[in-house]
């Protein structure tokens, strides 16, 4: 996949780590050579900005977001540094090419394409690290978008079009196919990975997102909305949530935007939708409300539809994706 759209920010000076730990709300201030996922956050505790922050060195980060996003991410970081805070931000998106090769035979195909060593126990989950791909120094990060074992790679632009044709040559005999962002959508969804400006927004917060995994309450000098994170947790169990809905008739297509209802009651409405191919049916997320709290035991409860082109359709509610819920393959 072609992904050299996203805006990509190389962040330097000895202040990065800090500034980037601060704005973030997860911890991404830890070991070099590791990519983390995580939300930026306003006061409010909502989410401004859904990302990664790859730590390359003591003083030099990597951070890549949504290309819809780029200006309002860039603009944040700079509101955000304080005066006196030693370090630059420098927007490197046209600079580099991002090519992603994702799937199970993707660690083999690389593996032909460089002489570093990616196996499971030298390249884990999460790593990101310069790797040799024919005449080309890239930076490898070991992460996914789509739920498979799976490598992005960041190219300098002059030499994007050389690494493209040594993977395509040598993809040849792996059964290598292009795949856009139709595919992409498809993928992420059964994955219920969240897009920012799509199923998830300013008007959600983490918890409600379910993105709590990817906020760190205990690390030190905290972040930008840990108080009203802390305060929202305090309030009880959610009422409002971001649930994984999965239509039971393989004919039926959801797009955007279509009513969900728990025993027959509206509870809230698609935010995004595709076809999910390996589940055999159209998958989206949802944000559903009750007076209630809402968990699992709670979803299984209820009989739950999905409202499409003036039809009723049976369908599964679930907190954890439906596909691979224990990322097997991805650290697989």
């Amino acid at each position: 996949m072609d992904m050299s759209f996203m805006a990509k920010f190389l962040v330097q000076g000895r202040d990065a780590g800090r500034v980037l730990n601060w704005i973030s709300a997860n911890q991404v201030d830890g070991e070099a050579g590791w990519i983390t996922y995580t939300q930026w956050l306003n006061e409010g505790g909502t989410l401004e900005a859904d990302l990664t922050v790859t730590k390359l060195a003591e003083d030099r980060f990597w951070v890549v977001a949504s290309d819809t996003a780029h200006r309002h991410v860039e603009a944040w970081m700079r509101r955000h540094t304080p005066a006196d805070a030693f370090m630059s931000v420098t927007d490197v998106t046209s600079g580099y090419a991002q090519l992603n090769v994702q799937g199970p035979d993707s660690r083999a195909l690389m593996q032909a394409l460089t002489g570093a060593d990616l196996s499971n126990e030298a390249f884990p989950f999460r790593t990101a690290r310069e790797i040799d791909v024919g005449l080309a120094r890239v930076l490898c990060v070991r992460i996914t978008y789509l739920g498979e074992l799976g490598y992005e790679l960041y190219i300098p632009a002059e030499q994007a079009t050389h690494v493209y044709d040594r993977i395509v040559e040598v993809g040849a005999r792996f059964g290598l196919r292009h795949a856009g962002l139709k595919a992409l959508a498809s993928l992420r969804m059964e994955k219920a990975y969240r897009d920012y400006g799509h199923d998830i927004d300013n008007t959600d917060s983490p918890l409600e997102a379910g993105l709590g995994f990817a906020v760190d309450l205990k690390k030190p000098g905290g972040f930008i909305g840990k108080e009203a994170v802390l305060a929202h947790k305090a309030a009880g169990p959610l009422r409002r949530r971001l649930v994984q809905i999965l239509v039971q008739d393989a004919e039926a297509m959801m797009f955007h935007a279509e009513i969900v209802l728990r025993d027959g009651v509206a509870v809230g409405y698609v935010r995004a939708a595709s076809y999910g191919h390996t589940l055999g049916g159209a998958v989206g997320l949802a944000m559903v409300a009750a007076e209630v709290a809402i968990d699992q035991a709670w979803l299984d409860s209820g009989r739950w539809q999905v409202a499409i082109a003036e039809r009723v359709y049976p369908a599964i509610a679930s907190l954890r994706p439906l596909y691979d819920p224990s990322m097997a393959r991805i650290k697989a």
